[in-house]
């Protein structure tokens, strides 16, 4: 069963539709909207790219439950796409050059991501170093030694984009900005090319800041070139596997029992130091990388889950889930319990982030959501209520399932609804029905002062338009017209209506239409099980409008 697109996901859509769609300046003479968030995490996430990376997550979901309607999480995801080619992408690539001066004077609580015999004198993650030896100075951000946290993620949200879309836009030649503004030249498909390239030469995993390579990081390319391989036919993926290999053996650390003992946060092969965190609290390495490594590996992604709620003590219903001071965390865990289906821990957890999250309706009409988290800032905090969000989008196990769909691409040659116009109107479901030959479509008002408003949209990719036939509720509706041979158009006041379009208009579909239909826009069954009988009436109609 398809779950419904809740209050709360259509709240969070048309905030970032109205956040990726509102012009700004990403160029190194300006600077990105506020709500764009670059505090979360610091200091390793601390920069607006990570908000942008984040934001597209919840794309691949939302358009596995609309996948007749598309248009809008495309629009999306381009706009995430095109703001991470900027300077303000890779600004600190671009502008952390060199040793840290300040690298002596950190604050006690950044100090605890550096190994204590490397403290006063190694540079925090999130300096990238760009220039050290024995790199150099490396002015295009994709094709650095280092810097794989920019190129993994973007190739990660390139991806995402490509899945939604089906479209090869950011195939062709496009500019990165790099060092001193200067452009560079890429396409989708070099960016995950140079990303397997590179991996193959170092089974240990290319590094982020230059030294320090990131399971983190890494989880997180893999993950991209395994929806690159899902949507362009490539076999790009199998570094990522080999790699999973190497850190079972390298990185991680068990006890006799099979237990997780140890794992690192970052690895720097010039120190050759493993950092990992003291105690129970190297789960949070472990736990960080698992939204990634589940739709890859799940064996031992479970693994790596399963070992850090039992240290954490999150999986026990009598011990208390202690706060932490950045929330990420948490949320990391929600996402996953309720990925694998831990109705126990995922309980105990949201009940926890409730304790902080501050969820709001805001806007003009209340139409947008987000949570604040206490921040007491005019906005959302982007990068946590994206996460938190992907926790209540869609169905448990729907963000790794859009990772492993192999039919993802067969959506693009059905019928679809285009021309939606949104924010006005919402789209809550959307699906082809292959057996019935029908397609369910449920409006509601995405903005509540379009109620009642005339609008319009369009069903695209019709085998034959002149045969199709339109029922609202269950009941043959009049008001649409034949705009080509595959296309028609439909007028409707704005509203929370349930559509039905049948590809053919003959007695044998007709009838053939099982009578269970109902109102999914309110939280109802599926819309491939929601076409209620029609009943046809003496005249057919047969000039497309009526």
């Amino acid at each position: 069963m398809q779950a419904v697109m809740s209050e709360h996901t259509r709240g969070w859509l048309r905030f970032i539709w109205e956040k990726s769609t509102t012009p700004d300046d990403w160029s190194s003479g300006g600077a990105p909207h506020p709500w764009w968030d670059r505090t979360s995490t610091a200091p390793m996430c601390a920069f607006p790219r990570f908000d942008l990376g984040e934001t597209g997550y919840i794309l691949p979901v939302l358009v596995d439950q609309t996948p007749a309607w598309r248009e809008v999480y495309t629009r999306i995801a381009d706009e995430l796409v095109g703001r991470h080619t900027t300077f303000w992408a890779a600004s600190d690539w671009l502008s952390l050059i060199g040793p840290d001066p300040r690298s002596e004077d950190y604050p006690p609580e950044w100090q605890v991501f550096v190994a204590p015999h490397l403290q006063g004198r190694y540079e925090l993650p999130g300096w990238t170093a760009n220039g050290i030896e024995p790199w150099g100075l490396q002015p295009d951000p994709i094709a650095a030694d280092g810097n794989l946290f920019f190129r993994g993620f973007f190739n990660l949200l390139l991806s995402i984009y490509r899945y939604v879309s089906g479209d090869e836009k950011w195939e062709r030649p496009f500019e990165v900005t790099g060092y001193r503004d200067v452009r560079y030249q890429w396409s989708h498909y070099e960016i995950a090319e140079f990303l397997n390239q590179q991996w193959q030469e170092r089974p240990q995993g290319p590094h982020c800041e230059n030294t320090k390579i990131w399971p983190y990081c890494l989880s997180a390319a893999g993950l991209g070139l395994q929806m690159y391989d899902q949507t362009a036919g490539s076999s790009l993926h199998g570094v990522f596997e080999e790699w999973v290999d190497y850190a079972k053996k390298h990185y991680l650390r068990k006890d006799r029992r099979g237990r997780l003992k140890a794992f690192p946060f970052y690895y720097d092969p010039i120190q050759q130091s493993l950092f990992t965190f003291p105690g129970s609290a190297t789960a949070y390495a472990a736990l960080a990388i698992t939204p990634y490594l589940l739709p890859q590996d799940p064996a031992f992604g479970e693994y790596l889950y399963r070992e850090a709620t039992r240290m954490l003590g999150w999986s026990q219903p009598n011990a208390p889930v202690l706060s932490v001071p950045d929330p990420r965390f948490q949320i990391v865990g929600l996402l996953t319990a309720r990925e694998l289906g831990d109705d126990v821990t995922a309980r105990r957890l949201r009940s926890s982030i409730e304790q902080t999250a501050e969820p709001h309706q805001f806007g003009d009409q209340h139409q947008s959501f987000g949570y604040w988290f206490g921040t007491g800032e005019p906005y959302p905090r982007g990068q946590l209520s994206a996460l938190l969000m992907l926790c209540e989008a869609g169905e448990p196990g729907s963000w790794t399932r859009a990772f492993n769909n192999p039919s993802c691409r067969d959506r693009f040659a059905e019928p679809t609804v285009e021309g939606v116009n949104f924010p006005s109107v919402g789209i809550c479901q959307a699906r082809n029905d292959p057996v019935l030959k029908a397609l369910s479509v449920s409006t509601y008002p995405a903005t509540p002062s379009a109620r009642g408003e005339e609008s319009t949209f369009r069903i695209t990719r019709l085998p034959d338009a002149r045969n199709a036939m339109v029922l609202l509720n269950g009941e043959r509706y009049p008001r649409w017209r034949t705009i080509s041979e595959t296309e028609i158009e439909v007028q409707f006041a704005v509203g929370d209506l349930d559509f039905t379009v049948l590809q053919s208009n003959t007695e044998k579909n007709r009838t053939g239409i099982r009578s269970e239909r109902t109102t999914p826009n309110r939280q109802t069954q599926p819309a491939s099980k929601a076409i209620r009988r029609y009943q046809p009436t003496a005249k057919r109609c047969t000039a497309g409008c009526c």
